[in-house]
């Protein structure tokens, strides 16, 4: 193992002392005897970040029924629907994009967080061939200057903006350590091998984001640019090939005040952690994120339907590790192997369930809604439904 920094012997240490795989609960706020069992559902509604079908919706979609029943307060929306290898899920035209995300937020009382992954060249959910900007990865736009830098995320901004989408899950943050990685380095999605490099790109996409009201969510912490496999399809473990510079644009930029959301990934990374997927490990989540870095902000997690996590965990395990890693926002983009309209009523009823036998504290549920409301005032979202 290499040797690491001050900090993360610390990390180690603290591991040692409390056990590598007993969950550290995050820092939460107490619940009054006044918290219902209504406040209780709403506030795990609040938590979910759900894909659906359809890129037209009515009254009696599922969607609809899961925003104001169940609370959902963000979606994601995809182009390709991966169970039936087909297009246009979400995303068809620019048109048909702006009505649907116009539709979304008349049943959500305008409080809905829209989420997409618009990262630019290969990685897009809205593409030049259905009448979408053209726009370029962040490695190309890195590579042809800081003002190429600006304007593509300008132009990925203002897109966002013109559809009424308010959340990208972007930009990417990788260290380009491996060029061979398949889902970084050979994407084109990191925007330099030298972290100072991929700082100063960041701090400039999240400027232009900022100016019109999206949310920029840094991804995957705590790095996936060594790695040498796919987490869409099961474990990859960065252990010996992660790099402690990959750490160096989550620590800065968090340091700048620049940051509302972090992805984390389902990569393993004992150098930091434990056995457990990043997503769902404390002393990573918690410990390192949270309380080192002192991220205040949302933490989502990468898809919970990644092969990582659904070959490994059980899927109410999966949202209890979460939860009790400090993740704020749980990723069921409903695209994985299956699809399921019930997933939401299922995911409400399980954490509902893991609160009412003591599984997870009750406390760590309103603390993650509150950030996400939060969150949500920062964009003139309205907070009452």
């Amino acid at each position: 193992m290499r040797h690491t920094s001050f900090f993360i012997a610390m990390i180690a240490s603290t591991l040692l002392a409390c056990g590598q795989n007993t969950p550290q609960q995050p820092e939460v706020i107490p619940v009054s005897n006044e918290y219902t069992d209504q406040q209780l559902l709403e506030d795990i509604g609040e938590m979910l970040l759900v894909g659906f079908r359809g890129t037209t919706i009515s009254p009696k979609s599922h969607i609809v029924r899961d925003i104001q029943q169940y609370h959902v307060g963000s979606v994601i929306l995809f182009e390709y629907d991966a169970p039936t290898g087909t297009r246009h899920r979400n995303v068809e035209s620019p048109d048909q994009l702006r009505k649907l995300c116009t539709t979304l937020q008349q049943y959500a009382g305008g409080n809905l967080l829209i989420g997409i992954d618009q990262e630019g060249g290969n990685v897009v959910r809205m593409r030049s061939r259905d009448g979408f900007p053209r726009t370029m990865s962040a490695q190309a736009s890195a590579q042809a200057g800081y003002d190429s830098v600006t304007n593509n995320a300008a132009i990925i901004a203002r897109e966002l903006a013109d559809a009424g989408v308010n959340l990208n899950f972007a930009p990417c943050v990788d260290v380009n350590v491996n060029p061979a990685c398949p889902v970084i380095g050979k994407l084109g999605r990191s925007f330099s091998k030298d972290p100072n490099e991929v700082t100063k790109c960041a701090s400039l996409w999240i400027k232009e984001a900022s100016k019109l009201h999206i949310i920029s969510c840094l991804k995957h912490f705590p790095g996936h640019g060594s790695a040498s496999g796919d987490t869409h399809a099961g474990l990859v473990d960065v252990s010996s090939t992660w790099q402690e510079s990959e750490l160096q644009p989550y620590r800065d930029l968090i340091a700048s005040g620049s940051v509302d959301m972090v992805m984390v990934a389902h990569v393993i990374n004992r150098t930091l952690g434990d056995d457990l997927p990043a997503s769902l490990s404390p002393a990573i989540v918690n410990e390192l994120l949270r309380n080192q870095f002192g991220f205040t902000g949302v933490i989502v997690t990468d898809d919970l339907a990644m092969g990582a996590i659904t070959n490994q965990y059980g899927f109410e395990e999966a949202l209890r590790l979460a939860i009790l890693a400090g993740c704020d926002l749980l990723c069921l983009s409903n695209n994985g192997g299956g699809y399921n309209p019930d997933l939401v009523p299922k995911a409400v009823d399980a954490i509902f369930q893991l609160v009412k036998s003591n599984q997870i504290p009750a406390e760590s549920i309103q603390t993650s809604a509150q950030r996400i409301r939060s969150l949500k005032k920062k964009i003139n979202l309205d907070p009452a439904r």
